[in-house]
């Protein structure tokens, strides 16, 4: 097994299509062909599965490459370190659970970085894939919360997947919602003043659990609850709605905008918001600048 067979392989995986991956990789159909063959034949196992369309990634191929994506990002940082002067693309990717800030430490990070080429990635997604993209080396960060009551079955599966957190800032409990909400006034919510109004979650598939909700306090019985799946979506049921969700209290004026806010919530609950990694993994040039603007738009905020 060689480097430039995970390579090959990586990159039939990433445009479904023998004929198009030897293109991008500027070698011939059979080349590439002989070339993840004999991968397979050396591993024993059968990485795609071969149709009219093009190649399907079998679910053991699929685990394999997720091996695959994490020693080649490990083999890029050690060229982006120890290469001085090659001119290479610049990579980084990060999943969040749907947080802002998280898109604000990014923004900052990609303005910090004077380069003329760059392949930058942000997914705002669910728990469970924000922790899958991690394993997978889709995104070298996750950003994700912890407290009492997930703390246990989170870290259960983060060992599982040979994954690591990290804490970054502990927060107290808010409510955020519409600045012309009723209870916007208020000096501090309790949670009987909620029952009137629905309460806002995002949704999270098939891997719906309390355990991997975004959003505190998950186990509690709501009157009203509606779910939703992206951020914008969950700003507009609380302006057409006076709907609510649970939050760290820290925001972003500037991409969401002023007519939100966040209450502070009577409850001892605690978030400790951090970063998981793969187990003993560097971090990037770009991952640490990342991780600098967090914790600078954190603490001026929180």
């Amino acid at each position: 097994m060689t480097l430039q067979q995970l390579k090959y392989a990586l990159m039939v995986a990433e445009t479904g299509s023998m004929n198009e991956a030897a293109k991008k990789l500027f070698i011939s159909q059979p080349s590439l062909s002989a070339a993840v063959k004999e991968l397979e034949s050396e591993m024993q196992i059968s990485l795609f599965s071969r149709n009219s369309k093009g190649v399907v990634i079998t679910p053991e191929g699929s685990e394999f490459l997720s091996y695959a994506r994490q020693i080649m990002n490990q083999v890029d940082l050690l060229e982006d370190k120890y290469y001085a002067g090659q001119s290479v693309k610049k990579k980084f990717g990060v999943s969040t659970q749907h947080y802002s800030f998280a898109v604000k430490a990014f923004v900052e990070t990609v303005k910090s970085f004077d380069m003329e080429e760059y392949e930058f990635a942000i997914r705002e997604t669910r728990t469970y894939d924000v922790i899958q993209d991690v394993k997978s080396g889709k995104s070298e960060l996750g950003i994700l919360y912890l407290n009492e009551f997930n703390e246990k079955v989170i870290q259960k599966l983060l060992k599982n997947e040979q994954l690591v957190f990290h804490d970054l800032i502990e927060c107290k409990a808010y409510v955020y919602l519409y600045k012309e909400h009723p209870l916007a006034m208020k000096n501090e919510i309790v949670l009987e003043d909620l029952e009137a109004y629905p309460c806002l979650s995002f949704e999270q598939g098939e891997h719906n659990s309390f355990y991997f909700a975004e959003e505190i306090l998950s186990t509690y019985d709501y009157k009203k609850t509606i779910k939703a799946c992206d951020r914008a979506t969950m700003l507009n049921l609380m302006v057409g709605l006076y709907g609510y969700t649970l939050c760290s209290g820290i925001i972003c004026e500037e991409l969401n905008g002023g007519d939100y806010i966040a209450v502070p919530l009577k409850s001892d609950t605690v978030m400790r918001i951090g970063y998981i990694t793969l187990k003993n993994a560097m971090i990037s040039q770009i991952g640490q600048k990342y991780l600098e603007e967090f914790r600078v738009y954190m603490n001026q905020n929180q």
